[in-house]
């Protein structure tokens, strides 16, 4: 039996290709299987800037910074997984491709998710005169298309074994939280959908940016587009402190009740892994612990 951690001892990570990655304390590793079937790792130590700048650290702005470094340090994993999950027929990504990508995901995803919600609430807000009802339903628009998304990717055999392997980083994860030795048989038992997923992060975001952008007024089309982008930090930054505080205090019935609508979304995030993936997410946390 392991040593149950304390809980200040956070560790996560993300599903990547054929592989996961995990991260704990300055430590991150990726494991991915090769189309051969050998496990391969990527190891590296990163000090979070939270770390090395006492006012990084500080609450509500270290969600931001964590959020902008979890992307950096998922680019790189995904950039790893992508030359070794791939076999030597399939064409690989070069690491301008992966950036390429990532800049087009970011601006399609600011134009569904900000750009079009703005344009649905200026075209409505004459009809509707109170503003928490009109910021509702510009986020039940913004929140409809993110579900569409999300269940378009189940077409997609490559997206739906990264959601097989974003459930054992799951289990995993729960396994080492509650001190268990970590064998497959052990981490099997456990469930795929933990209260501190990134799919919680953004439904937690969705929801948090209904309540701020009500302060905003009842501005024109440009100045909201503009407005919401400028307040993403804001909003990250909140909903990063939501995430951490529904994570380590899952017990309370109170946390329980918030961490419903987000484990109820990974529903389509994760899916049960084989155990070979189960074995793969094991060994990227043996390498971190």
């Amino acid at each position: 039996m392991g040593c149950k951690p304390n809980p200040e001892d956070i560790a996560g990570g993300q599903a990547v290709l054929e592989g996961v990655m995990m991260r704990h304390g300055t430590r991150i590793a990726t494991a991915v299987r090769r189309p051969d079937r050998e496990i391969v790792f990527q190891e590296r130590e990163y000090i979070p800037l939270a770390k090395r700048y006492k006012v990084l650290g500080w609450m509500f702005i270290r969600g931001t910074i964590a959020l902008f470094e979890m992307m950096f340090i998922g680019i790189k994993s995904l950039m790893f997984s992508a030359e070794v999950a791939l076999s030597e027929e399939e064409s690989k990504p070069q690491g301008w491709e992966i950036y390429i990508s990532f800049v087009i995901s970011f601006a399609t995803a600011v134009f569904f998710f900000v750009v079009v919600p703005a344009f649905f609430f200026t075209q409505i807000k004459g009809h509707i005169d109170s503003l928490i009802l009109l910021n509702i339903l510009e986020g039940c628009v913004r929140l409809g298309m993110f579900l569409c998304f999300l269940t378009a990717t189940l077409l997609m055999k490559d997206m739906r074994r990264v959601y097989m392997y974003h459930g054992a980083e799951h289990k995993t994860v729960f396994a080492w939280e509650d001190g268990q030795d970590l064998t497959v048989e052990n981490v099997r038992k456990y469930s795929t959908r933990h209260p501190r997923c990134g799919t919680s992060f953004i439904l937690f975001v969705m929801i948090i940016s209904i309540l701020v952008f009500s302060l905003l007024g009842r501005p024109d089309f440009l100045h909201r587009v503009m407005y919401k982008i400028l307040l993403m930090p804001v909003i990250a930054g909140i909903s990063y402190e939501a995430i951490r505080f529904t994570g380590k205090h899952t017990r309370l019935k109170l946390v329980q009740i918030l961490s419903w609508p987000g484990l109820a979304l990974q529903r389509i995030t994760t899916r049960e892994p084989d155990d070979e993936q189960i074995e793969v997410a094991i060994s990227a946390m043996k390498k971190v612990i």
